[in-house]
């Protein structure tokens, strides 16, 4: 049985869209949603399939500016490796970003992923790592929710409470901003 190509291809951009920079949406609702309609692996795949291409599109166009940002940091703070141990030291950061898949681990966490993310890109972690690592942490976790989905006949009125309440965060920043201290 193969999907149809239009709810495919919704799903493909709307993980696209809500994994794309500090994108604003929630991509669980939708998950769950699709999981009973596209089936649990199909949702599964084309979920990552659009959350992967939002990583490499943040790789090409974050991982430059916000490295430079933290290479300027860096250099400024008198506690910077560069200072202590001279160009070639890395920081415990540095290190753990470039050797271990910490961001497949952060799929495993109800943490926000976006600080991970900037972690990556100012450590510098390489493109095929931090892609791998972004696949890596979405299968189990966008396959848990299609099965979710699958599993648990969700209302409409419920996923919409839900989608309300995952942009909580969001609005919160836009509509209410933090007091200039």
């Amino acid at each position: 049985m193969h999907p149809s190509a239009t709810p495919a291809a919704v799903l493909f951009a709307y993980a696209f869209l809500s994994n794309i920079a500090l994108a604003v949406v929630p991509h669980e609702p939708a998950i769950i949603w699709y999981g009973p309609r596209l089936g649990v692996w199909t949702t599964t795949l084309i979920a990552t399939a659009g959350t992967i291409l939002a990583a490499v599109v943040d790789h090409r166009l974050l991982a430059p500016l916000i490295g430079r940002l933290a290479q300027r940091r860096l250099e400024s703070s008198p506690l910077s490796a560069t200072r202590r141990g001279g160009p070639g030291v890395r920081t415990w950061p540095e290190r753990l970003f470039r050797r271990y898949p910490v961001i497949a681990l952060s799929g495993l966490t109800p943490l926000p992923f976006f600080p991970f993310k900037a972690l990556a890109f100012a450590t510098g972690c390489p493109a095929g790592k931090y892609t791998v690592a972004v696949a890596a942490r979405c299968v189990p976790r966008y396959a848990l929710l299609a099965w979710l989905g699958a599993a648990v006949q969700v209302p409409v009125w419920m996923m919409v409470a839900l989608f309300a309440l995952l942009m909580i965060p969001s609005l919160r920043l836009v509509w209410w901003p933090r007091a200039a201290s």
